[in-house]
């Protein structure tokens, strides 16, 4: 992992085990369109919303209440010159114990500034993992994206072209 590779954190007061188990529901914090499976090592599914991002995506790491990393097998951005730009980068998971708190830390392994996706990238991971994973471990709901439904105003704008 390079410092100039997106990340995030969280800290929220459930347990690791709270967090994993929000983790490996990305319909209910990411995107409702997701198909397949998304919860053990070589699990594949696939994340669509509308016809601006479609991707392909592997778990070939799953420690329970520890880690979980997704391998963006292929991917499809309708909004950059490199569609691809994606494939074959990584989204790694990282869960511990602060204090009395669980830490959940998103780095996207390849995600990078040099990226034409990076800023549209950053907002939404930004918000997915800040605010629909984290009410998704805390409350229960998250805020994932849909059919005719987003979540960002990049999503927004980009589906209306």
């Amino acid at each position: 992992m390079s410092s100039a590779d997106f990340t995030t954190s969280i800290l929220v007061d459930q347990s690791p085990k709270e967090a994993f188990n929000a983790i490996n529901n990305p319909r209910g914090w990411w995107s409702e369109d997701i198909e397949g499976n998304t919860e053990k090592l070589n699990d594949e599914f696939t994340y669509q919303y509308e016809d601006v991002h479609y991707a392909q995506i592997k778990l070939t790491e799953v420690i329970p209440d520890e880690k979980v990393v997704w391998f963006v097998k292929y991917n499809y951005f309708k909004f950059t010159k490199d569609r691809s730009e994606w494939t074959g980068t990584k989204v790694v998971f990282e869960i511990s114990k602060k204090d009395n708190k669980t830490l959940i830390r998103v780095t996207h392994v390849g995600l990078v500034p040099e990226f034409e996706c990076f800023s549209i990238c950053q907002n939404a991971w930004t918000q997915y993992i800040q605010e629909s994973l984290y009410n998704l471990i805390t409350t229960g709901k998250g805020m994932p994206n849909g059919k005719n439904k987003p979540r960002t105003a990049d999503e927004e704008r980009l589906a209306a072209k």
